[in-house]
């Protein structure tokens, strides 16, 4: 194990034809991409079809099979995918894309993030900076802290490695499929690898591998198989 891990290739499963794939694979590690998701928004919803979507304001592009519940807060540059399911309260704060079947819940907020497609951040979830993969799902209270308490650039950290990321802040890379417990807290600068659980109440400090289980008190087992 080493930090080739933690590269964009080993996180996000894209078909060369996906919208995203020339975006995620021009990095090398997926922080790379956080400050370039509001120019990526604006140049995706640009070529959106009008017969698909509505433009809600500037730089916003709602698809006209998602669900908008009322007492939703939209701030551009945004797109609202098929099949969203935005619910009373959901605050998109800009330079996010919500992508298709995604669930983002009450008092849920979404800022400069992408959601891929099947991902569920349902109940008072915060989502800053940060990459969530198909079919992620967060828990009850759960949230990527993006901001360190001193201010200082934020640092990866993987089995005795880490790497400044160079960037004040940066939530969390969350692979294909992990699920996170209620009211755990992904630190600055986590990476969850495909596959994982975190369970609920942990403070998540270090990058987890794929198929891994990170416990409360920071400890990690390899899962033998993933429970149905």
């Amino acid at each position: 194990m080493s930090l080739d891990d933690l590269k964009t290739v080993h996180f996000f499963n894209l078909d060369a034809n996906a919208p995203f794939y020339k975006f995620f694979m021009s990095s090398t590690f997926p922080w790379e991409l956080l400050a370039k998701i509001g120019e990526f928004v604006k140049g995706l919803g640009a070529s959106l079809s009008l017969s698909d979507y509505d433009k809600a304001g500037d730089d916003i592009w709602i698809s006209k099979v998602a669900s908008i519940s009322d007492y939703v807060t939209i701030q551009g540059p945004a797109i609202i995918e098929a099949g969203v399911q935005l619910r009373p309260g959901a605050f998109i704060r800009g330079n996010a894309y919500i992508g298709p079947r995604t669930v983002v819940g009450t008092a849920t907020e979404v800022k400069n993030a992408l959601l891929l497609s099947h991902v569920e951040v349902p109940h008072y979830n915060y989502i800053g900076d940060s990459i969530l993969a198909c079919g992620a799902h967060m828990g009850a209270g759960s949230i990527t802290s993006n901001l360190r308490a001193d201010k200082r650039s934020v640092t990866v950290r993987y089995q005795g490695e880490s790497i400044n990321t160079n960037l004040r802040k940066f939530g969390a890379i969350v692979g294909e499929s992990v699920e996170v417990g209620c009211n755990a807290v992904l630190n600055p600068g986590v990476l969850i690898g495909r596959g994982s659980i975190v369970y609920p109440l942990s403070s998540v400090r270090f990058s987890v591998p794929p198929h891994h289980i990170h416990k409360q008190m920071g400890e990690m087992v390899r899962m033998l198989e993933r429970p149905e």
